[in-house]
C-alpha cells in the first residue's frame, strides 16, 4: 500500500542481508546494468543518486552578453529564444589574458577581466545567407579553439550551420536520408593576433551533412595537454553526434561515416579525401579498409562536450548526452566503441521497444564479446511517478573540467560538470572514474552561493527554470559558469562549507539523568544512566502531525547556532521498513519545533529528511527530497550510529552527519525557527540515545 504524506502505514518484509549507510555513502556505486537475474525492462537504471556534498561554491559574476536573436528566422522553438546563446568560455593561447565567448547566434566576443565584451568576429555575417540558427538547439555558431600557438600563427577555427537548401557546397560525408543543413569547421588566420578584433583570412576544412537539425558537431577542440614534442600537439578533435535520426539509426556504429564520432584530424595536413587536412598516422582506424581514418572514437548520440584533465595521465572526459534514461560521463581512449545506438549508458538499448519505457534492459551475460566501452559516472532521469514514458523529462549532462587549480583545493582533482536545463552543479573524484570496472564514480552535489554569502541556485542566477548551463576555464585552471537564460558569466572564486558557523564555546555534556528531561509521555521512557531510552512505541496524538513521542533536553539553555552529537540506536526489529527515530532541534513549543527524521526508508515523504513543524503538519524542507526518494536510508540495523546535526541560526543552514563521514547526509535552509531546546524520539517505534553533547557560542 503507498504511503500518502499524511500517513503512516507499517509494513514487514522478510528478513534481508543489512546495508550500512557507510556503503551507501562510499565513493562508488554499484555500475548499473550489471543485475542479469532481471529478464524486463530496468525503469530504474541508476538507483543511487547524487549525495550531499556539503561544499559550496561562491560565484561573483563576471561578464554580461547582449541579447541576440537567431537569424534568419522565424523560430518556432522557445528553448532557442534566450537572452543571448553563449555555450562556452576559454582564454586565448596568448598570456593576454583575453578569453572567447561564442554565440549560437553569430558572434564571437572577447572579453577581459571586469570588461565589457567586444565583438571580434561576426560569423554569421561572414557566411551570411546560408548561416542558419533557427531550428535545433545547437545550430548557428557552435564553438571556437585557438590553435596552441595562436600568438606565433595567428590561427583560430571555428564550427557553424548552413541550410542545405541555401548553399550550393557540397558536403565532404552526409547521412543516408536528405541532407537538411551543413556543419562547416572552418579555419581562420588574423593577420595580428593581438588586435580585438578580426582582420584575415579564412579557408574551410570540413563540411558534413546531415539530416536533422539537432546533434551536429557539437565542440571542436586542441588537446592543451599535448607538450611541443607530442604527437598530440596541433590535432584537432571534432566532437559529431547522429544528426538526430532517432533511436533505430544504426550510422553511429558505420565506421565508413563521421557520424556519432569522435574525430582527429590534422588541419594543417592534405591528404584527406578533401585535401584540406590531414589524417593522423595515429588514429586508431588509419589504413584500415571501409574505415575513416579521422575516426577516433565512435558509438555516440550526442558528444556534446569534452576535456582533458591537466593533471595526472592527462585522460579525456566526455559528457554524453543520452536518449530518455542516462546521462553519462565516460573516458575516452582512442578505438573506444561507446554503444550506441545498441547501447544507453551501461544498458541495453532496445530499438524494437514502442513503448520508451521499456527500450532500457540489462546487460547480456556475454556482454564482453561486444567490446564496449561504458561510463565511469552517471546519473539518469529520475522521472516524476506520473511521467508517461513519451515526453522529454528535462536532463541533459553538460561536460565540465577536472579542476586543477588553486582558488578551490576543495574541488582540486575532481571532475565538475552538471546539467543543462536545470542547472544543478556536480562533481566526481577522478580517482573513482575507473575505466572497465564494476562500479561508477559516486556522484556528488555542489551548492552555490553568491557573492553576499546568499545561497542561490543557477535557476535563481540566470533568473530562468531553463538555465542551459554551460563551462568555462581559464589559462589557470579557474572554473566559469555561464547561462544562455540571461547571457551571464559567473566566475568561480571560492568554496565554503556548508553549515559552517562556528558552534564552540560551550558545550553541554553528561546530560542522561532523566531529571534533564522532560518527554511527552513520562512512562513510556526509561533513563538507566547513560543513555535515553524510549521503551514503548508513541500514538498520534491531537493537533498537526508531527512526532509521536520524544523527550526534551531542559538542561542549558535555548539554542542558535548549535551542534548536537549523539548516537542512536533502533530497537525497533528490522523487518519493519518504516523504522525511525528523530533528532529534535529549535524547540519551542509541542507544536513548534524542527526534527531530523533518521529511517530506514527513504521512499516516502514523511521519511528520513529533516522536517519543521511550525503549528501546521510537518513540513519536509531538505535538499534531498526529490518528490520519490531523500538522502540514503541512515539507519538500516540495530546498531549503534554517530550523528552529528549542525544548525546555524543567521542563515538556516542545517546538516545532518551520519558515522563520521565528512560529507552530510542531509542539507537544509529554513530559517522558521531560529532557536530552541534540543531532544530525541520516534513517531511510533522504540529506540535509544546516549553519548549526548551539545555545542554552542
Amino acid at each position: 500500500m503507498a504511503a500518502s504524506p499524511g500517513a503512516r502505514p507499517r509494513v514487514l518484509l522478510p528478513a534481508a542481508p543489512l546495508v550500512v549507510l557507510a556503503l551507501l555513502l562510499s565513493a562508488l556505486v554499484a555500475r548499473p546494468g550489471t543485475a542479469h537475474a532481471a529478464a524486463g525492462p530496468v525503469t530504474d537504471p541508476i538507483p543511487e543518486r547524487p549525495a550531499a556534498s556539503g561544499i559550496g561554491l561562491t560565484v561573483e559574476e563576471y561578464a554580461s552578453f547582449p541579447k541576440t536573436e537567431p537569424p534568419p528566422g522565424p523560430v518556432t522553438d522557445p528553448r532557442l529564444r534566450r537572452h543571448a546563446r553563449i555555450n562556452y568560455l576559454g582564454e586565448l593561447p596568448d598570456r593576454s589574458g583575453r578569453k572567447a565567448v561564442p554565440d549560437l547566434n553569430g558572434k564571437l566576443y572577447l572579453v577581459e577581466d571586469g570588461g565589457t565584451p567586444q565583438v571580434y568576429l561576426d560569423v554569421a555575417a561572414a557566411f551570411s545567407p546560408a548561416f542558419f540558427a533557427s531550428r535545433g538547439l545547437g545550430q548557428g555558431f557552435g564553438f571556437v579553439t585557438f590553435d596552441p600557438g595562436f600568438k606565433r600563427n595567428g590561427r583560430f577555427y571555428t564550427v557553424h550551420t548552413e541550410l542545405a537548401s541555401a548553399t550550393t557546397a557540397v558536403p565532404d560525408f552526409r547521412q543516408s536520408a536528405a541532407t537538411v543543413y551543413h556543419g562547416i569547421v572552418t579555419e581562420w588566420t588574423a593577420d595580428d593576433p593581438s588586435a580585438d578584433t578580426f582582420s584575415g583570412t579564412r579557408r574551410e576544412i570540413l563540411r558534413i551533412g546531415f539530416a536533422g537539425t539537432i546533434h551536429g558537431i557539437q565542440q571542436i577542440d586542441f588537446n592543451p595537454t599535448a607538450g611541443p614534442h607530442d604527437r598530440d600537439r596541433g590535432l584537432l578533435y571534432l566532437a559529431v553526434g547522429d544528426g538526430g535520426q532517432g533511436v533505430r539509426n544504426t550510422e553511429p556504429q558505420n565506421l565508413s561515416l563521421p557520424h556519432g564520432k569522435i574525430l582527429r584530424i590534422d588541419p594543417r595536413g592534405s591528404d584527406s579525401a578533401n585535401g584540406r587536412y590531414g589524417i593522423p598516422a595515429g588514429n586508431p582506424f588509419t589504413g584500415r579498409p571501409g574505415a575513416l581514418g579521422e575516426i577516433y572514437a565512435y558509438g555516440m548520440r550526442d558528444p556534446h562536450r569534452f576535456s582533458w584533465d591537466p593533471g595526472g595521465s592527462h585522460r579525456m572526459y566526455l559528457g554524453h548526452i543520452g536518449q530518455h534514461a542516462v546521462e553519462s560521463v565516460y573516458e575516452v581512449r582512442a578505438g573506444d566503441n561507446l554503444g550506441w545506438s545498441e547501447r544507453e549508458g551501461a544498458f541495453v538499448f532496445d530499438k524494437t521497444a514502442t513503448n520508451p519505457c521499456e527500450q532500457i534492459l540489462p546487460l547480456p551475460e556475454d556482454d564482453a564479446k561486444f567490446g564496449y566501452t561504458y561510463p565511469v559516472a552517471a546519473y539518469d532521469h529520475d522521472p516524476p511517478a506520473d511521467w508517461n514514458c513519451t515526453s522529454d523529462v528535462g536532463r541533459a549532462v553538460v561536460g565540465g573540467f577536472v579542476y586543477r587549480g588553486r582558488d578551490l583545493p576543495a574541488l582540486r582533482g575532481k571532475y565538475v560538470f552538471g546539467d543543462i536545463v536545470d542547472g544543478r552543479l556536480l562533481f566526481a573524484d577522478t580517482k573513482d572514474m575507473r575505466r572497465g570496472g564494476k562500479e561508477l564514480a559516486q556522484l556528488y552535489d555542489l551548492m552555490l552561493y553568491d557573492a553576499s554569502g546568499k545561497r542561490v541556485t543557477l535557476r535563481d542566477l540566470a533568473g530562468n527554470t531553463r538555465v542551459d548551463l554551460h563551462f568555462g576555464r581559464d589559462a589557470d585552471g579557474e572554473l566559469y559558469l555561464l547561462s544562455k537564460a540571461n547571457g551571464k558569466v559567473w566566475k568561480v572564486t571560492g568554496t565554503r562549507k556548508f553549515a559552517s558557523c562556528d558552534t564552540g564555546g560551550s558545550r553541554l555534556t553528561h546530560v542522561m539523568d532523566g531529571r534533564n528531561w522532560a518527554p511527552v509521555t513520562p512512562s513510556k521512557w526509561r533513563f538507566p544512566g547513560r543513555e535515553a531510552v524510549l521503551a514503548e512505541a508513541g500514538v498520534q496524538r491531537p493537533g498537526p502531525r508531527r512526532p509521536f513521542e520524544y523527550a526534551v533536553l531542559t538542561a542549558g539553555p535555548e539554542y542558535g547556532d548549535v551542534r548536537i552529537d549523539a548516537e542512536v540506536r533502533l530497537d525497533t526489529p528490522v523487518e519493519i521498513t518504516n523504522r525511525d527515530v528523530i533528532i529534535v532541534f529549535g524547540y519551542q513549543s509541542d507544536t513548534r519545533f524542527s526534527y531530523v527524521h533518521l529511517s530506514s526508508d527513504n521512499t516516502v515523504y514523511p521519511h528520513n529528511g529533516i522536517f519543521v513543524v511550525d503549528d501546521a503538519d510537518r513540513v519536509r524542507v531538505e535538499d534531498q527530497w526529490n518528490g520519490r526518494t531523500g538522502a540514503p536510508p541512515a539507519v538500516t540495523d540495530t546498531g549503534w550510529h554517530e550523528v552529528r546535526v549542525v544548525r546555524c541560526a543567521s542563515t538556516g543552514e542545517i546538516a545532518v552527519y551520519a558515522d563520521g563521514s565528512k560529507r552530510p547526509l542531509m542539507t537544509a535552509v529554513d530559517t522558521t525557527l531560529t532557536s530552541g531546546r534540543v531532544g530525541f524520539g520516534s513517531f511510533d517505534n522504540i529506540g535509544r540515545l546516549r553519548g549526548l553533547e551539545v555545542s554552542s557560542p
